[in-house]
């Protein structure tokens, strides 16, 4: 109850918006026209809300008109994509997958056909939908400028009819980063419907929620959250404090607030967002599942691993009792949950849990798929972390739990090279050599995970040498620590040369660890012995960390 205050008072406190907030310099709009709308948000795929309420005015016209909107409108759905870095993607294949699987239908609003323009906006309409559904973007552009054309001379430049056929049109725009153009569309439509129905109608909230979306897509966060405010304030007066689409402008808030930097108040949205949810009995459907999730990133990115852990504790609850292990979601939330643990210490419960999602991967997946090397990684790594626990008790069982992790390590990298190799030669088939598409992020992951193997693999023969070593005087070459780091430096430039995958940050940075520990590994060698078996020049890697770490500096990718 607490929470729900403190998000009323948020609300209080920050609308200061009139209608005319949305200028000129305003993006885009999504207007759902009917009683029944449809919203998404970023890589959450599609959400389907409803809800009833009373017009104060029965307009006949409007009445018809609102009664089959849904179908005209294509921008209802925005499937766009979050990365954990809080980068945002957007693509077509998505949108036209999340439209089809809304069950957009052909217009059946029962409007009178009046003249032959209201005719023709219907039949291009209906058929710019359908090419668009079908990805064929150039051939549906061409019918939406024809179905606003005709709604402008058969329904009148104001109209609310006009309104849909420019969203369709923006939404099309928007989805071919088109966002110039997209934008005056957006902004006619939403000056239309405000004209028509009231700034403070729902469905002028409904248009603000949309457009926030718009500005995310284009990391315009700021203009993003006067939107989603501005939709929160008519979904608090049209509304309920307790209905779910007034919960999920207050989650697309939340959100904003958190990519801002705001962390109180986005918290408090988010998880008053997932209480609505809750006590209105979604408290297991996937929309409320992947708030939770998101919750819980948050959680981890502040290093608040005890609040992490109950929040992914009960998503695996859920997903335990609605799915069962036989589900690779369930599989994937378990990991999420041991990763936490072993950030938090708890190794035993963390290597458990990995060790349940392994066995559930070779049963659901391909024994080379990379998902079960990536889940091998993480079984290593916790096992060089009891390693490091036992060294002071038990060298031998130390040791041990050494060579299991080296067991683990040695099978990802072979997976992972499998894969990378299977990438390639489909990649020669076609004679593309671009990491884009689902092959190239298919890539991407692979080389991550060997380039971490790898690295962990140097850093395991280093854990290994002290323990062997311990009682000697000085520390002597570690040839294989350094086999390991450069090889994982030389499978970098293979690819990049190759594939091309250089200008993806997360390659990159796993590049960057593994310069830094060879760094460190021969920085630290202060024999005559050791100096000379270096197969490396020392200021030639402090070169290239330095130019990487200028690559990968949070304030030159804001000027990017």
């Amino acid at each position: 109850m607490f929470l729900r205050q403190a998000a009323a008072n948020l609300i209080k406190r920050r609308f200061r918006l009139p209608s005319q907030t949305v200028s000129s310099t305003s993006g885009a709009t999504t207007i759902p026209l009917s009683s029944r709308t449809k919203f998404s948000y970023q890589y959450h795929g599609p959400k389907d809300f409803s809800w009833r309420m009373n017009y104060s005015h029965r307009d006949p016209r409007v009445w018809l008109f609102l009664s089959g909107n849904a179908a005209i409108i294509l921008a209802i759905h925005s499937n766009t994509v979050l990365a954990k870095d809080a980068s945002i993607e957007s693509s077509p294949e998505n949108d036209m997958e999340g439209a089809e699987a809304m069950g957009l239908s052909k217009i059946e609003d029962g409007s009178v056909i009046s003249n032959i323009h209201t005719s023709k906006w219907r039949v291009f309409t209906d058929k710019g939908r359908d090419l668009f559904l079908q990805g064929k973007l150039e051939e549906a552009e061409k019918l939406f400028l024809l179905a606003l054309q005709e709604a402008k001379e058969g329904f009148g430049e104001r109209d609310p009819h006009v309104a849909s056929a420019c969203n369709n049109l923006a939404e099309l725009y928007r989805v071919n980063k088109a966002y110039n153009k997209a934008e005056p569309l957006y902004l006619d439509a939403i000056s239309i419907l405000e004209e028509s129905f009231g700034p403070e109608d729902i469905r002028v909230g409904s248009a603000f929620h949309n457009l926030g979306q718009f500005y995310i897509v284009q990391r315009k966060l700021e203009e993003a959250r006067i939107c989603y405010e501005r939709a929160l304030k008519i979904k608090a007066r049209v509304l309920s404090l307790n209905h779910t689409d007034y919960a999920d402008t207050m989650y697309h808030l939340g959100t904003v607030l958190h990519l801002q930097g705001k962390g109180k108040d986005s918290e408090a949205l988010i998880q008053d967002s997932i209480r609505i949810l809750e006590d209105g009995g979604q408290g297991e459907s996937i929309m409320c599942v992947k708030r939770m999730r998101n919750l819980a990133q948050i959680y981890m990115k502040s290093n608040r691993l005890e609040e992490a852990e109950k929040v992914q504790r009960k998503i695996l609850h859920i997903m335990e009792l609605t799915k069962g292990w036989n589900s690779l979601d369930t599989v994937i939330t378990a990991e999420g949950l041991a990763l936490i643990l072993q950030s938090s210490g708890s190794l035993k419960e963390a290597e458990e849990l990995l060790e349940r999602c392994l066995d559930a991967r070779k049963t659901l997946l391909p024994e080379d798929h990379i998902q079960i090397g990536a889940n091998m990684l993480h079984i290593a790594r916790v096992a060089m972390l009891n390693s490091n626990q036992l060294k002071k008790v038990d060298t031998s069982k130390a040791i041990c739990e050494l060579e299991k992790a080296r067991d683990m390590l040695n099978e990802s990298i072979r997976i992972a090279w499998s894969s990378l190799d299977k990438s390639m030669r489909q990649n020669r088939k076609i004679h593309s050599y671009g990491a884009s598409g689902d092959n190239g992020k298919n890539f991407r992951v692979a080389l991550v995970i060997l380039l971490q193997a790898l690295d962990a693999l140097g850093l395991l023969a280093i854990n290994k040498q002290e323990l062997q070593e311990s009682k000697q005087d000085e520390c002597l070459p570690n040839s294989e620590a350094e086999n390991a780091l450069l090889r994982c430096i030389s499978t970098y430039k293979e690819f990049v040369t190759e594939m091309s995958i250089a200008e993806f940050p997360e390659v990159k940075a796993e590049y960057l660890k593994c310069l830094k520990h060879l760094l460190s590994l021969n920085g630290n060698s202060t024999t005559q012995t050791s100096q000379q078996s270096t197969r490396v020049n020392l200021q030639d890697l402090r070169d290239e960390i330095k130019r990487l770490e200028l690559q990968l500096s949070p304030s030159r990718n804001r000027k990017i």
